[in-house]
């Protein structure tokens, strides 16, 4: 019963956000109550939610000031030599563009933490979309599939887990995986150029001279607009209006050379804090809400000394905070139902009985095609400690490795990425304004696709 009403629950979440019948946060903290009382523990109500929150609370706190520490950054011109960058190779066309996130998404990747990587590639990259008329759940999908793939490496925490839970060397289990990690890198690069074709199809491109200056470019995607129809190419000077009438104006000055917030004589200062930051939290140096935590208070402290002008930023983000932690906390409520009415072990440990004796030399394939659904509605601890270790067992009585099962285990993380149970894919689809249920339904069929292709790889290569 359990694993029926488990199943339950999350197919109604997930029916219910991707037809916009309720808000993500309503959802995730409704429905999870309900079904605690359908299982009969809903006088434990209150344990449970107190438990997910306690869990995630470090990670909403991290959430909070990571995202007031990167406005900052964005507010200051730290990453505009980044878009001006990405901007002379994109060249206003929507193929360069989708294929730029994918790149800007993977490269900031290898820093381990899926949270900083949306934060700066939705700061670059969210002008640009919205200036050309792009899809945003394009960049939003590409980006996560990109950050998927690349949350595999040993520091990431899958690989991590996975070498805790059955006692190997993460080396052993990540560097044989790498060419076929590379090939699913590969597959999200040419799903991004497939897209930014469809794009380009759609929407048209810029028409840019090559003498132009960035400046002028800069320029010309600040103006253009994002009416309806398919515009045909455009010269520099024939853009259409601004759609500045929506709320995300600010955020779409992002370019604006001459914005008040910039801080041109503090660029080294704000370069060498960020690297800084992210050194110490790939070293571990202290945990990473503390990190963020005292960045976010030196950043602000120093590019902003008045304290006037510290209000006023922290503001500008408010909103951001607020969605992200708000979705944070809700998702404790999921969680914290999930696992403390067993529901999550019962999922578990019925879909392991249902694989048949006869797939047991085979038990790595079965690891990777079940670590898609698994960790897509599991945490990663759920799974790297929970189901991977039963999953090693039955591996091993027919002769299978746990190294081959540990590499198989990491098969499901593109698709992970984009699990509702992420935090990381709230600070994605919340910098980026994009609805969770418009990212799911858009990124869940090319995202199983490209776990798939992982999975085919390393079965090529041997290393699965």
């Amino acid at each position: 019963m359990l694993t029926i009403l488990g199943f339950a629950m999350i197919a109604t979440f997930l029916v219910l956000i991707m037809t916009k019948k309720m808000s993500p946060i309503a959802a995730l903290v409704l429905i999870p109550a309900l079904f605690c009382v359908a299982v009969g523990k809903g006088a434990h109500l209150g344990d449970y939610v107190i438990d997910g929150v306690s869990g995630l609370a470090p990670t909403a706190a991290m959430l909070m000031f990571a995202i007031v520490y990167f406005g900052v950054m964005i507010d200051v011109g730290l990453f505009d030599p980044v878009v001006r960058g990405i901007l002379r190779f994109c060249k206003a066309d929507p193929m360069r563009v989708v294929v730029g996130t994918a790149v800007l998404a993977a490269i900031v990747s290898l820093d381990g933490d899926g949270s900083t990587t949306f934060m700066i590639t939705v700061s670059a990259m969210y002008p640009l979309y919205k200036r050309l008329g792009m899809s945003l759940v394009v960049m939003t999908g590409v980006a996560a599939m990109a950050n998927g793939v690349m949350n595999t490496v040993p520091w990431g925490g899958p690989t991590a887990r996975a070498a805790t839970a059955l006692k190997l060397d993460a080396a052993d289990i990540f560097v044989p995986m790498v060419p076929a990690l590379l090939v699913g890198l590969l597959g999200v690069l040419g799903l991004a150029y497939v897209l930014g074709l469809r794009e380009r199809r759609r929407i048209g491109a810029l028409r840019l001279p090559d003498e132009e200056s960035v400046e002028t470019k800069e320029a010309v995607l600040v103006g253009a607009g994002a009416g309806g129809g398919r515009p045909e190419k455009r010269p520099v000077g024939g853009a259409g209006g601004a759609d500045g009438a929506d709320d995300d104006e600010d955020l779409l000055k992002g370019l604006d050379p001459d914005r008040p917030t910039l801080r041109p004589r503090l660029y080294w200062f704000n370069a060498l804090l960020t690297g800084t930051l992210i050194t110490a939290m790939i070293l571990e140096l202290l945990p990473i809400p503390v990190l963020f935590l005292l960045g976010a208070a030196l950043a602000l402290s120093v590019n902003y000394p008045r304290l006037l002008d510290q209000k006023a930023r922290i503001a500008a983000h408010a909103d951001n905070v607020l969605n992200v932690s708000g979705m944070v906390f809700a998702a404790a409520v999921f969680t914290g139902v999930l696992q403390g009415t067993g529901m999550v072990d019962s999922m578990a440990g019925r879909l392991v009985d249902t694989v048949p004796d006869g797939l047991g030399p085979h038990m790595a394939l079965v690891t990777g095609v079940l670590s898609l659904p698994l960790t897509y509605f599991m945490s990663n601890d759920g799974f790297y400690f929970g189901v991977l270790p039963v999953l090693a067992e039955a591996g091993a009585a027919h002769g299978v490795t746990p190294l081959e099962m540990a590499r198989a285990s990491l098969v499901g993380q593109p698709l992970h990425m984009s699990s509702p149970l992420v935090p990381a894919v709230y600070v994605l689809v919340g910098m980026a304004r994009v609805e969770f249920g418009d990212h799911t339904r858009f990124v869940v069929k090319w995202a199983a696709l490209t776990c798939l292709l992982i999975l085919a790889a390393g079965i090529l290569f041997g290393t699965i």
